[in-house]
């Protein structure tokens, strides 16, 4: 049987082209690029470093690295999927120019490195959808080396602040549906914890906010499969969950919309 949380089985799923597409859209964001440059210079990433990402999806984050460590550094990635490895593959072509980029299955329970094999290790987006985060983050720290940094960032569903007429319907879908998907939804605020009881030392956090007052693409995404899950679930019915996403049309038409959502990005040291 399939888990509910879809990137736990991505190339079994039937709209996989869709969703790597949200992953494309999201990573476009302008919110959404700060968010994520903000939290590799806090890493941080240097010139000539050699970085793996787990679970690194369609790339975004690789092509960041790949002009962060340059020509004399090494960007490897990671992911479970071979669907979205393939569109990764694609779209990282322009930016193996920049550094050298592998792609490759493997799972960030297992890694297939040897020890202190890299400068820096991350989790973007990643721990959220891990049914074992500690077996992860400990893999990630064996295979940095002594003196590297393992980073880890991820939103947190337990600090969404959105407007909407009706604040109990907002509150029994979107509390509701990440409930039904996600073993532990509330995984940004954990992340400081996960690294140091992996060894690691020196740790730091940083919270920022993806803040939108428009509906932009991705968050108008993420709120109609909100609605869709919703159903899905019986949480409501279809004319609902309809009527939830017309109320927040109403109020960008009204210039009233606000969407929030924090970000959570944690640093620590190998002491080894």
């Amino acid at each position: 049987m399939l888990s509910p949380d879809p990137w736990r089985a991505l190339d079994a799923q039937p709209n996989v082209a869709a969703l790597i597409a949200g992953l494309e859209a999201r990573g476009g964001t302008p919110t959404q690029v700060r968010l994520r440059r903000r939290f590799l210079r806090f890493v941080p990433i240097r010139s000539g470093d050699r970085v793996l990402e787990v679970g690194c999806g369609s790339g975004v984050v690789v092509r960041d690295l790949a002009t962060m460590v340059g020509g004399r550094g090494e960007v490897v990635g990671i992911d479970t999927s071979r669907t979205i490895l393939t569109a990764a593959r694609r779209l990282c072509r322009p930016a193996a120019g920049r550094a050298r980029i592998t792609l490759r299955i493997a799972d960030g329970a297992r890694l297939p490195f040897t020890a202190d094999r890299f400068d820096a290790t991350l989790g973007i987006t990643v721990i959220l959808h891990v049914a074992q985060p500690m077996v992860v983050v400990a893999e990630m720290a064996r295979v940095t080396r002594a003196g590297g940094r393992v980073g880890l960032q991820d939103q947190d569903f337990g600090m969404v602040a959105v407007t909407h007429p009706d604040p109990a319907l907002t509150d029994r879908i979107l509390d509701g549906v990440v409930k039904h998907i996600y073993e532990e939804p509330y995984s940004g605020r954990r992340l400081p914890g996960l690294l140091r009881s992996a060894g690691l030392d020196q740790v730091r956090l940083r919270t920022d906010v993806f803040q939108d007052t428009t509906l932009e693409p991705w968050t108008k995404t993420f709120l109609e499969r909100r609605a869709e899950y919703a159903v899905r679930f019986g949480l409501v019915d279809a004319a609902i969950a309809q009527r939830w996403l017309d109320g927040f049309t109403a109020l960008v038409a009204a210039r009233s919309c606000l969407f929030t959502l924090n970000s959570y990005g944690a640093v620590g040291v190998n002491p080894r």
